[in-house]
């Protein structure tokens, strides 16, 4: 398969979710609220499906179960990464995730290791990333009297920032804030705290799962050093935000053209959020624009981008 394989998203509706996907990306969206785009997905909740060439209409999940060789064989019962944008227009529930060994006793499914990258952010906009306590006695107290404002973490942000969110991070977006997240295939999430909103659906508070949400958490938070490198080639540039146990995340700023080599990793992952240009692979050329999502398999080891883009791509770890 030497040819890209373009995606075709699933979107979630989330109760505070807003209009920015459709906004920003010009995507058809289900409903107002809708507020998660599942853009490469092999998450039965949510699988992407192809878009173009031989497997049109087929989802991540068929290719992963029936054509492991686009993913140069790679082992896992299930395709690994996710990779979501989140239109948060009203604050996200504080939430943590569990690591694999919690996940796959308590969930049958993978932990949750993440991070966001954030595509754009309304003045004054924060996010909740950590806790104060010092202990897990200290921990459970400050939840059981929601000591909120003292325990959570607040962290400004804006465009072009990258928080790496490993399994057992207290965390969640805040309003006005547009993010691309990398994570591992997961959808299990421990609700501490949801602000008391209502579901219009259900008329009641959303679930939380506060002793899980203890159980897991890392204490103390220690906030992850890494160590991002940046490389020019011409006019174009290639930023590494993190290479971690489950995925390597990168940047791609495309002016002019830009050539790139895949080095160990059996396949990319790739979302383009801005800009239009073209990929070329093998001598054939793909046109390219905002909102586009697509992987580049096994097959394909090296290609050309060109034009004006800006591109998160994201490659599988040892962990994966």
């Amino acid at each position: 398969m030497v040819e890209p394989l373009f995606l075709k998203p699933y979107f979630r509706e989330k109760i505070w979710g807003g209009t920015k996907l459709h906004d920003e990306f010009g995507y058809q969206l289900p409903s107002d609220r809708t507020g998660e785009c599942w853009a490469i997905s092999g998450h039965p909740h949510g699988p992407s499906t192809v878009a173009n060439g031989p497997y049109t209409g087929e989802s991540v999940i068929d290719l992963w179960q029936n054509h492991r060789e686009l993913f140069g064989n790679a082992k896992g019962d299930v395709f690994p990464l996710l990779t979501k944008i989140l239109d948060a227009e009203a604050d996200l529930s504080v939430q943590v995730h569990p690591d694999d060994a919690y996940a796959a006793t308590h969930e049958h499914e993978l932990g949750k290791t993440e991070c966001w990258y954030i595509i754009a952010a309304e003045p004054g906009a924060k996010l909740i990333y950590g806790h104060h306590a010092q202990s897990r006695a200290e921990l459970a107290d400050m939840i059981h009297s929601e000591q909120w404002q003292q325990l959570f973490r607040y962290v400004p942000v804006k465009a072009g920032d990258f928080f790496y969110v490993p399994s057992g991070t207290i965390h969640a977006l805040g309003k006005g804030i547009m993010a691309l997240e990398t994570q591992q295939s997961s959808d299990t999430t421990y609700r501490l705290y949801d602000y008391d909103r209502v579901d219009a659906k259900t008329g009641k508070k959303r679930q939380l799962h506060i002793q899980q949400s203890i159980d897991v958490t890392n204490v103390p938070f220690t906030t992850p050093q890494l160590s991002v490198t940046s490389q020019q080639y011409g006019d174009s540039k290639v930023t590494c935000f993190v290479k971690a146990p489950y995925f390597s995340v990168y940047e791609w700023q495309v002016k002019g053209e830009l050539a790139l080599t895949r080095q160990a990793a059996p396949y990319t992952l790739v979302s383009v959020l801005a800009g239009t240009g073209q990929l070329e692979v093998a001598g054939k050329t793909y046109s390219l624009e905002k909102g586009q999502h697509f992987m580049l398999p096994f097959a394909i080891k090296e290609w050309r981008l060109t034009g004006d883009l800006q591109i998160i791509a994201s490659e599988p770890g040892q962990r994966a």
